[in-house]
């Protein structure tokens, strides 16, 4: 007995479906199709393109595949939220605060020798964080300062203040120049420039300060983003004439103004100068490589600088 054919149907032997159905929603009929994979796909599920549209896979799949966006330094799209920028203030902030809780003298916000009395005093925590050579307040004491192993002054130092003029001046500037720098280098590359050079004015305070006299403030890394920034308009081409005349008039604060780091705010000045030429004329097919290797010579010079000094201090 011959067998009658049977009605069309699939492995299962159900009926084979006669229009297309969304491969996500098997109960929606749809004749669109993702233009990359050709699944069928509903109005739910569809993700506008340029031709078309796709499924929500192959759009995910896309954004993985392209790269993203950098700019002629290497920084992404990152650095327009100002992250770091934002980061930096907040612990120079929060220092401060931490500076006035341990001041025993009433004299941390305001009442210092600087600008005319403006600046703050000393605190317990700038003493204990700010750039000192070699120095022994106690008659007989056990001396202190970079000379005497307290290597760490060199990068707290950057992050503390004389009262909340000094603090307010610097987080000023800060605000100004770290937004359009952290755009332009990416998150990373601002923040080394940033602890580079406030790391190699502090550097120059240990190197040309009397061995007694202490210095801190973020100075020595905003005068190194000032450099960075002239550096970098030369480098796209810019008009650098606005920011001279602000350059010029800081030296002049700096070299007039007493109970100011003449060597702190002149060495992150030339460090910024350094970092600023590394990150900005680097070859663009090896550009990571070439600022990774220039930044470490920069700070390998720096920690030469450091060995040297402290021979001399305590030879």
């Amino acid at each position: 007995m011959t067998d009658r054919p049977g009605p069309a149907g699939d492995a299962t032997g159900g009926p084979v479906p006669t229009t297309p159905v969304c491969y996500r929603h098997s109960d929606r009929e749809t004749y669109v199709r993702c233009t990359r994979c050709d699944r069928p796909i509903c109005p739910e599920c569809m993700r506008e393109a340029s031709v078309g549209h796709q499924c929500p896979e192959c759009v995910n799949e896309g954004r993985r595949s392209v790269r993203p966006a950098r700019t002629a330094f290497g920084g992404g799209a990152a650095g327009r939220r100002g992250l770091v920028t934002r980061t930096l203030i907040a612990l120079n902030v929060l220092a401060m605060v931490l500076s006035i809780l341990s001041d025993r003298g009433g004299d941390a916000m305001v009442g210092g020798s600087g600008l005319g009395g403006l600046l703050g005093g000393g605190t317990p925590l700038t003493e204990w964080g700010a750039v000192l050579s070699y120095a022994s307040y106690v008659p007989f004491g056990e001396p202190h300062g970079v000379a005497a192993g307290e290597w760490y002054r060199l990068v707290t130092a950057m992050f503390l203040h004389y009262g909340l003029v000094h603090l307010l001046l610097n987080m000023w500037a800060l605000w100004v120049l770290g937004r359009d720098l952290e755009a332009l280098l990416g998150p990373l590359r601002f923040l080394g420039l940033y602890l580079v050079a406030g790391l190699g004015g502090n550097v120059a305070a240990y190197l040309f300060s009397e061995p007694n006299a202490a210095s801190a403030g973020a100075s020595t890394a905003i005068f190194g983003l000032f450099a960075a920034v002239f550096v970098i308009m030369r480098r796209l081409g810019r008009d650098t004439s606005a920011i001279v005349p602000v350059l010029v008039i800081n030296l002049i604060f700096t070299f007039t103004v007493p109970n100011i780091s003449i060597p702190g705010h002149v060495g992150g000045l030339v460090t910024g100068a350094a970092m600023g030429w590394v990150l900005a004329y680097a070859p663009r097919m090896r550009r990571s490589v070439f600022q990774s290797a220039g930044t470490a010579v920069i700070l390998v010079a720096l920690l030469g600088l450091v060995i040297v000094r402290t021979a001399m201090l305590t030879g």
